[in-house]
This record gives structure tokens, sequence and C-alpha cells, in this order.
């Protein structure tokens, strides 16, 4: 069993700066991919990053890219989300997943999320 919780969120205005993180109580840390995804009110939750378990690897939905930055520290069990350049539409829950890789399912593993609110 995996458990994640994140930290982090809060109320910024339009073009600042976040940074979340997303802490896993799990021994094998590294052998999990781990994404973020957002949930905005009245939408459905999708995809923001994903990095690989050794974080060699990241992948960034378009809104994103250029903005965000997916990163981890194994040691630490810990994944970041780093956010710059802050739109309002970023404004969501955002949750942090853990991905078992010999698991068929994808992302087996959610935390309970952190609101991230954006002013203009």
């Amino acid at each position: 069993q995996v458990q994640l919780v994140e930290s982090g969120g809060g109320l910024v205005q339009a073009g600042g700066s976040l940074r979340l993180s997303c802490a896993a109580s799990v021994r094998t840390f590294s052998s999990y991919a781990m994404g973020w995804f957002r949930q905005a009110p009245g939408k459905e939750r999708g995809f923001v990053a994903s990095i690989s378990g050794g974080g060699g690897t990241t992948h960034y939905a378009d809104s994103v890219k250029g903005r965000f930055t997916i990163s981890r520290d194994n040691p630490k069990n810990t994944v970041y989300l780093q956010m710059n350049s802050l739109k309002p539409e970023d404004t969501a829950v955002y949750y942090c997943a853990a991905d078992d890789p010999t698991i068929a399912t994808m992302y087996q593993y959610w935390g309970q999320g952190t609101q991230v609110t954006v002013s203009s």
C-alpha cells in the first residue's frame, strides 16, 4: 500500500509561483512512476505531468509546458511540481499519483489533493 500526502498549495496572484510536494510512504519509491493531475470545478481530472522512477523521463500537458517542472528526490520519497507563471486557469485541486509498473492499471494510488488558487 502506498500513501501519498500533498502539500504546498495556496493562493497566489497571476504570474506568481508555487511548489507542490508529494511525500510517499513506500519503501521502494524509485520503482514507481509519479504523476501530477488536477481537477478544476466542474471539470474532469486531467493530466499535468509525470516522471519516471529514476527521474530521467518527464512528460507534460501542453497547457503547462515551459511553466511547470516535475522532479523527484528518491532518497526523500518526494516528488515536486514547480509551477511558474501561474494563470487563473491553473486554479484546481492538484493530486499526485503513483504508478506501480507491475500492475496493469495506471496510477493506482492517489493523494488527497491540495488546492491551488490563482487570482487575476
